[in-house]
């Protein structure tokens, strides 16, 4: 379990291409440091399962292929910089929201319009997410804790029309700590609803 509250900024240094999975060498000096084989880490939202802590400040995990085909990691490619946090231990605070680190789709960066104070990103939301976020509640971007501040539907022509979009209002300190402040339009993000949706939506349709 994560909240969602990055805690550096890491660097994939290698990858290597498996049977059926990739295994990636992430450098992250801070979520390093007291990492050890078997420990989960979340990388752009993704939970992942250390293999190895190569070199003091640098760490390998595996990546399935159905994971590298639903989230971004697929995409990533030596050099690439992404979100990372440690799972979260039971004494600790709550800073964002509950976060699973499975990954339920993906999006693409609409439009950023940036302001005096903030940015608003709008993301494109999958059609079978949509009905899970409420204006107000929380999403996970890339592993990072956001809350939306607008919802709507394309109406610009071409291939977006008639899409699920949300948008989050990013403040200075999360464009300079996280993947986000570097996304231009077009880049894929991945998305995590908050679960608690998902469970009451599941008890309804069983009640």
């Amino acid at each position: 379990m994560f909240t969602g509250i990055v805690e550096e900024l890491g660097e994939i240094v290698a990858s290597e291409q498996l049977a059926d999975a990739a295994r990636l060498t992430i450098r992250g000096g801070l979520v390093t440091s007291d990492a050890r084989h078997g420990d989960s880490i979340a990388v752009n939202g993704v939970c992942l399962t250390v293999v190895e802590v190569v070199g003091g400040d640098a760490f390998t995990v595996d990546v399935m292929a159905e994971t590298l085909e639903r989230s971004s990691l697929g995409g990533l490619n030596i050099g690439a910089a992404v979100n990372l946090e440690r799972a979260a231990a039971l004494h600790s605070r709550l800073g964002g929201h509950l976060v699973q680190g499975h990954v339920d789709g993906t999006g693409v960066v609409l439009s950023r319009t940036p302001s005096e104070n903030w940015e608003v990103v709008r993301i494109s939301l999958p059609g079978n997410l949509a009905r899970y976020v409420v204006h107000k509640g929380s999403i996970t971007v890339d592993g990072i804790s956001l809350t939306v501040s607008g919802l709507g539907v394309s109406e610009e022509p071409g291939e977006t029309a008639g899409r699920d979009w949300f948008e989050v209002s990013l403040i200075p300190t999360t464009l300079a700590l996280t993947t986000l402040g570097a996304a231009g339009v077009g880049a894929t993000v991945n998305l995590e609803v908050d679960v608690i949706a998902k469970y009451v939506e599941r008890l309804r349709q069983r009640g």
